[in-house]
């Protein structure tokens, strides 16, 4: 195990390196029963080429900063298809993956006493980062910028992550404690935080972690619009929700979405699971829910994250 002031040369030598990819996260994380995480993930120099491209994109949408819990009229709307529109482009052609994940916290693993819920989304970013950053060429090295109006102490997770690569191993008692362990898998050089007005590929993140809780927490009244977009619920059918502007304009984001994927044949599956899921991982616009992994594991409590 290094020490610290090995840990900090090797952080500040790494650090003096440009990164060959980028990685751009957001989570939707409130007191609500679904939660996400979500990464946009991009080569260094796709990055620098997207940038003024979403930029143009919100700028002609009058969007000063596309905001998933802003989007209750046209106008984001509008933004948002045209964010989807691009994105689904440039994975097509391999140049980003968008990867999502989600968990509930009414399931098995989250409904223990004295939760820690800070300690539980480090857990869930670092899931997310291990499945999505392997996915890229071997050797890549990355920047990770994080929203900075996270939940997390990045920080504090820098701690571990500034030690050139990393790995996660749940030990067989992690019933009582969660260890991380540091492994050289890949590089990651530096965790800069990102104010979200002036991160336009951020804003992307931020739509599809929006859309991931949305599919999964809304999906009834998703059901519910698009019956009567289509004319399937009739007149005097009695409604279980009167669904609000904004449950209207974010449904035909997502609808948007799923069509797009199927169209593309992304493997992006929304009936069948009552919310967003991708069945094969290596397609590059990827949602999943965290399901436990056993009857062991559960999430870090206030007491067993003070072990870490």
């Amino acid at each position: 195990m290094l020490c610290a002031n090995e840990e900090a040369k090797i952080g500040e030598a790494v650090a003096s390196v440009t990164s060959s990819h980028i990685a751009f996260s957001d989570e939707s994380y409130t007191a609500d029963r679904y939660r996400s995480v979500a990464t946009l993930t991009l080569a260094r120099d796709t990055a620098e080429r997207l940038t003024p491209v979403v930029s143009n994109i919100l700028t002609e949408s009058s969007v000063k900063e596309f905001k998933w819990e802003k989007l209750r009229q046209a106008r984001e709307r509008f933004a948002a298809l045209k964010l989807i529109d691009l994105t689904i482009q440039e994975a097509l052609r391999g140049k980003v993956r968008v990867d999502v994940l989600i968990w509930d916290t009414e399931d098995s693993r989250h409904t223990v006493k004295g939760r820690d819920d800070i300690a539980n989304l480090q857990r869930m970013y670092y899931h997310l980062f291990r499945n999505v950053l392997t996915r890229w060429p071997s050797g890549s090295t990355w920047m990770l910028h994080p929203d900075q109006n996270s939940a997390m102490d990045w920080q504090s997770v820098g701690d571990y992550l500034d030690i050139a690569s990393w790995s996660v191993i749940t030990q067989p008692d992690m019933a009582h404690s969660f260890r991380l362990r540091i492994r050289q898998d890949f590089q990651i050089l530096e965790i800069a935080e990102t104010v979200s007005e002036t991160t336009p590929l951020g804003q992307v993140s931020d739509l599809f972690a929006g859309l991931g809780v949305f599919s999964h927490k809304n999906f009834s009244q998703y059901s519910q619009w698009f019956q009567q977009k289509s004319g399937q619920l009739s007149l005097f059918s009695p409604c279980e929700t009167v669904l609000s502007n904004s449950d209207c304009e974010r449904s035909a984001v997502l609808k948007y979405l799923d069509d797009l994927c199927k169209c593309h044949k992304l493997g992006v599956s929304l009936k069948t699971n009552h919310g967003l899921r991708t069945y094969n991982p290596t397609n590059p616009i990827n949602s999943w829910l965290y399901e436990p992994q056993s009857p062991e594991d559960k999430a870090p409590t206030i007491r067993s994250s003070k072990l870490i």
